[in-house]
């Protein structure tokens, strides 16, 4: 901990202070990123990741803001998947041991991610057919005998929540003991002890896989999914579960390294500990991140002494560099897996789960303003 506060307290010299924003000057960000996104993209899109990613964001703008247009969104996506992911029926069809976008992949984090919007709404307006495919899906995976399913770090935001918001669905602790089961199963693959980080899977594990420079290859988007999953996870594990303080730990473990690795303009970059491999901004990792802290302060996990510069870093960059004035999200690294070498990230690139993570930034930063 004294070394992160010395990290954090080095960028705090270097960085101009911090601008004083309002809720209605927050509240007006997000809905000019979001009314641009809605605007300018059509709601009648699949229910993958990507696209699911984005609706996470969403329920998090209509629960602060209560906008119907904004929710009827989500909505008109959701029927126009039929509350589905995958929609293959025989389990014994079902797959998820690579990657995937067949209709068979059912079992697949890509494609479950969007139980947890299925979920919120049903939540606000219950209709037992918004659920039936995850509970027909989610059910099969609690009481399956395999452990394996999360083989990749962005299933930790893909589905990690959905099992809890399964649990607040049923009642069934199945889906909690489940969560631990596959998460001890990443870990054995993924977790790097060291630093608290997940490599993005099995491929990237140092000292197999280096940076160009010989360091480890910590992905920004990978590990911040896998820190704002953790943070949706504990929103919903009730506090006497027998692995809650599994989580919180990890949680903890990973907001710290995650912290001393910001650069001093706010932003991570695509390989954390290593800048010079793909240098520049990224939004989508740095917007997942400053969720994950925000969300830690908020609600008690994350001392806001010393995390509250890492946060403000972070949405300063957020506000000024990555979003334009039409309301565009730039800086967003395309759909990948690892920092590429070379590969242009600008204030044009755009993607619909960089607005997602943004939105979910945004909602919790009203918040730590508003306390």
């Amino acid at each position: 901990m004294r070394r992160l506060l010395i990290a954090i307290g080095l960028l705090s010299a270097v960085t101009l202070q911090a601008r004083k924003w309002t809720t209605d000057e927050v509240g007006s960000s997000i809905r000019k990123v979001n009314t641009y996104w809605q605007t300018n993209n059509p709601a009648e899109v699949r229910s993958f990741w990507d696209n699911a990613a984005y609706h996470t964001g969403n329920m998090e703008v209509y629960k602060l803001l209560q906008d119907q247009q904004m929710l009827d969104y989500s909505i008109r996506w959701a029927e126009h998947n039929h509350w589905m992911g995958a929609t293959e029926t025989d389990p014994a069809k079902w797959k998820y041991k690579n990657y995937g976008e067949g209709q068979d992949y059912v079992l697949f984090g890509d494609w479950q991610i969007c139980f947890q919007t299925y979920i919120d709404l049903y939540n606000l307006s219950p209709d037992d057919r918004k659920v039936a495919r995850a509970l027909e899906v989610m059910g099969y995976e609690a009481d399956s005998r395999v452990n394996d399913y999360w083989w990749w770090a962005d299933a930790l935001y893909m589905v990690m929540p959905v099992m809890t918001k399964m649990y607040r669905l049923t009642g069934d602790k199945k889906y909690l003991d489940k969560l631990y089961r596959n998460i001890l199963y990443s870990d054995s693959i993924m977790l790097d002890s060291e630093t608290g980080l997940y490599f993005r899977d099995g491929k990237y594990v140092y000292p197999k896989h280096k940076t160009a420079n010989g360091k480890k290859d910590f992905w920004a988007r990978g590990d911040g999914w896998v820190l704002a999953g953790l943070a949706k996870v504990l929103q919903d594990m009730p506090q006497d579960y027998v692995r809650q303080p599994f989580f919180v730990e990890k949680y903890q473990n990973l907001a710290r390294g995650v912290a001393r690795l910001q650069q001093p303009e706010g932003h991570w970059t695509r390989s954390m500990m290593d800048p010079e491999q793909a240098p520049g901004y990224e939004t989508s990792g740095t917007a997942f991140f400053c969720y994950g802290l925000l969300w830690g302060v908020n609600n008690g996990y994350l001392s806001k002494k010393t995390f509250a510069p890492v946060i403000e870093r972070a949405w300063k960059y957020l506000t000024e560099t990555a979003l334009q004035q039409d309301g565009k999200v730039g800086y967003v690294q395309p759909i990948g897996e690892r920092a590429i070498p070379g590969q242009k990230v600008d204030a044009h690139s755009q993607a619909n789960f960089g607005v997602g993570a943004f939105l979910l930034a945004a909602c919790e930063y009203y918040r730590y303003i508003s306390r």
